[in-house]
């Protein structure tokens, strides 16, 4: 599977639990990137943070058999990152999304806005 067709299957995860705001950064003509996406969305509560993290588990799971290299977060979920490697999945209470703007950060990122 390419990290691309990764991307739409973590993305379909987000979307199951009505994530908000989700955006893809195409990181891979970026030099000194760590993988090839980043992909960013928000929730509204804690509960919503994990249960869309949750469900990007599931679909890469049950699609692809994998589980994500590294995951952090679940303890006070206001920001949950999972790590496939070629895509890091980044999910954010909103207040703490506008604190870290990682979107600007990676300002050389093709940037992808969904729904």
């Amino acid at each position: 599977m390419t990290s691309e067709e990764l991307s739409q299957i973590i993305i379909k995860g987000m979307e199951e639990r009505k994530a908000e705001d989700i955006k893809v950064l195409d990181l891979r003509d970026v030099k000194g990137s760590i993988s090839d996406f980043f992909i960013i969305c928000s929730g509204n509560s804690d509960t919503q943070i994990q249960a869309i993290a949750e469900s990007v588990e599931k679909e890469v799971k049950e699609s692809q058999g994998e589980r994500p290299w590294r995951k952090e977060g679940f303890t006070n979920r206001e920001w949950i990152l999972l790590d496939y490697v070629s895509n890091v999945v980044h999910i954010f209470k909103r207040e703490k999304r506008d604190f870290y703007a990682l979107e600007d950060l990676w300002g050389d990122a093709k940037v992808t806005s969904i729904g």
